[in-house]
């Protein structure tokens, strides 16, 4: 039976029909569906959420080695957590297939960087397998397990933005029947030792040939040949692109981008007259062939920068424009990325830019306090690197500067690498101060629950982790649970730690407004009569406040009636409906 599939739930799909009985994983825009639907469509599959990628890892390495076969998602930067035991599996190689599926995001959609997840596979000797739509999501996903053990290799499943976000038609397959293989002690194999590992990079090495020899003629790769004029090479969803903008052009559509197979290059070369790489973000495949010695034209024409898309192919390769874009003559507000209505962090990112404090941040809903109006966030680089990034800030420049700083991280995100930050805070003597956003749940990537909410992917109750036992046990004495809504007392809070001269945590507690457990009530209404029109609730950046014709107004179908600008509010002049 074919039915309509994002490519997220394609992979999960093809999971399932693998035998694969273990996933773990970590939320990360464009992945986090993969887990999901695994978790809500396949009981027959045990799913976790991990802390973090490199515990989601271990835990897949672990079931492998325990003979199962297993996956683990995330996106491209999760990779980069994820590495340290990645790249070693790919020395011990494995018992049960294991897929990692990481996600790119060219184009940064809701990214801090564009990394190329190819250059990892290739660092780590790890082939790549990419799909171009979602029924090659599935059946790469599938046929992955089977390459897996076939080489005895991590295999790493490359997908995109586009690719996981998009949907076309899959066929369902049956489930395999997948027998767990019987555990072996195995030192020589499993045991990285120095003497261990150097035999092993020996067989790394073997592998890479073999897989690139395999790579010839395999179900992941594809030869296309038409025109003969233009020949392409190109891979993932940059093929669908290229095949819409050269319709009659000559493809080699490489499903094995590491490592790539030099005979089949070759033999593509041979019957084409020129070739064009077509590849997003880093010029991987191009690289490659002219290290071979194939002339192709890639990156001279093409963009390092961003999705591509047919009609700059075409213009690239043709010359021709493509259809002009439809345009209206009205004037079109840009529409940037806002908290929402109600959201916890306004309330502290209000009283951190009243303050005038420095904030190193991290990587969350609450990186948006770096935007106009609050404008509070100053510094943020990856996952949990706000604690350290401000305790380095006091040893370069003296404890003193600390009564000026804080470091802002989610709760998700400070279990996920932010603990270690503040055991380094503690141990070598810091003082800073790190204000942990507890909004019950893990936010930016769509509502998924982590250790310290009480429930596992699938809403099983289970121990939460006690922030406030955490902080005590590592160190910290000073420990406040604040609500950011109430301004008068957080602001005293915050005033009072960073005059501290020891490390401190604010536990800023208040859930998500969008939560189904949360319920403001009636929506808040300006009263006419008491505004001065003094915009002081224009500065909480909510977006169901505006000015309209001179007026301060609240948007009712934006509202949730969270009351934080009735708490800005000098006049009393902002009132919930229903109320006099």
């Amino acid at each position: 039976m074919k039915k309509l599939m994002l490519g997220n739930e394609a992979v999960a799909r093809g999971i399932y029909e693998a035998g694969a009985t273990v996933v773990s994983s970590y939320p990360g825009t464009p992945s986090t569906e993969v887990t999901e639907f695994i978790a809500k469509l396949y009981d027959e599959i045990y799913c976790e959420w991990a802390c973090n990628e490199k515990v989601a890892t271990e835990v897949a390495i672990g079931a492998s080695f325990g003979g199962a076969r297993s996956m683990t998602a995330m996106k491209h930067v999760g990779l980069n957590v994820a590495a340290d035991p990645l790249y070693t599996a790919s020395y011990t190689g494995v018992n049960g297939g294991f897929v990692a599926v990481v996600a790119d995001d060219p184009g940064l959609h809701s990214s801090q960087n564009e990394q190329d997840t190819r250059n990892h596979g290739k660092a780590a000797k790890i082939p790549v397998i990419e799909p171009s739509d979602s029924e090659e999501c599935k059946e790469f996903a599938r046929m992955a397990f089977d390459f897996s053990e076939q080489f005895d290799t991590p295999v790493i499943l490359r997908l995109t933005t586009r690719v996981a976000h998009s949907q076309s038609l899959v066929e369902e397959g049956e489930r395999l029947d997948y027998k767990l293989k019987d555990v072996e002690k195995n030192p020589d194999k499993y045991v990285m030792m120095p003497a261990m590992a150097k035999k092993r990079h020996v067989i790394v090495e073997e592998r890479c040939e073999k897989i690139a020899e395999y790579g010839y003629d395999c179900p992941f790769n594809k030869m296309e040949i038409n025109d003969t004029k233009i020949g392409v090479i190109t891979c993932g969803i940059s093929y669908q692109y290229a095949k819409e903008a050269l319709p009659d052009a000559s493809f080699l559509k490489l499903g094995i981008t590491y490592p790539i197979s030099e005979k089949l290059v070759k033999e593509f070369a041979s019957k084409v007259d020129k070739i064009y790489v077509i590849e997003e973000l880093d010029s991987f495949i191009e690289d490659y062939c002219k290290s071979i010695g194939v002339d192709v034209i890639g990156k001279e024409i093409f963009t390092r920068l961003g999705e591509y898309n047919p009609q700059m192919i075409k213009k690239a390769i043709l010359g021709i424009d493509g259809p002009e874009s439809l345009t209206v003559d009205e004037q079109i507000p840009v529409r940037p990325p806002v908290m929402c209505p109600g959201c916890p962090h306004r309330g502290m990112y209000y009283i951190l830019k009243k303050l005038k404090l420095k904030v190193c941040g991290d990587i969350g809903c609450y990186t948006l306090g770096a935007l106009a109006p609050l404008s509070s966030l100053d510094y943020c680089v990856c996952m949990g690197a706000g604690i350290g990034m401000a305790h380095g800030m006091e040893k370069a420049r003296g404890a003193e500067f600390t009564e000026k700083l804080v470091a802002v991280i989610g709760d998700s995100t400070f279990i996920h690498s932010g603990i270690t930050g503040l055991i380094d805070v503690v141990y070598n003597k810091g003082v800073s101060t790190v204000i942990i956003l507890d909004n019950s749940i893990t936010g930016m990537t769509g509502h998924q629950q982590n250790p310290t909410t009480g429930y596992t992917i699938r809403g099983e109750e289970t121990r939460n982790v006690d922030l406030v036992k955490l902080a005590n046990a590592v160190g910290i004495e000073r420990v406040v649970v604040a609500d950011p809504f109430d301004l008068e007392n957080f602001e005293k809070v915050v005033r009072e730690e960073t005059a501290a001269k020891e490390p401190s945590v604010i536990i800023s507690q208040r859930p998500c407004a969008l939560l189904k457990t949360v319920n403001y009530g009636a929506p808040c209404i300006i009263d006419e009569d008491k505004c001065k029109n003094c915009k002081m609730c224009m500065g909480l950046g909510c977006p169901a406040i505006s000015v309209v014709d001179g007026k301060i107004t609240i948007d009712a179908s934006q509202c949730n009636g969270c009351t934080l600008c009735m708490n800005v509010c000098k006049f009393g002049a902002i009132r919930k409906v229903g109320d006099k």
